[in-house]
């Protein structure tokens, strides 16, 4: 079972960096620059979230949670949402 957690844990972040990496190389055939680019990079990784991440950070942003503490809450808090799906 930690195995599986473990593997999707690793798929999750593997998902989001694939997803930054096509949001930055799209911004950059829109040839975006500055706030425009900024915009459109926020938006891109947000859409690109699954329901358990969007939700998580959403509860975290509630808390007011910022760096190492957020990051820590939504990992657990996406850990627990798909346990919990299965």
């Amino acid at each position: 079972m930690k195995k599986l957690i473990a593997l999707l844990a690793i798929a999750c972040a593997a998902s989001s960096v694939y997803a930054a990496d096509d949001c930055a190389a799209r911004a950059a055939e829109k040839k975006l620059a500055g706030a425009a680019k900024t915009s459109f990079l926020k938006k891109c990784q947000a859409d690109s979230q699954t329901p358990e991440e969007a939700k998580c950070a959403a509860a975290a942003a509630e808390k007011k949670l910022a760096g190492a503490a957020k990051n820590s809450f939504t990992k657990k808090c996406v850990a627990d949402a798909q346990g919990a799906a299965k």
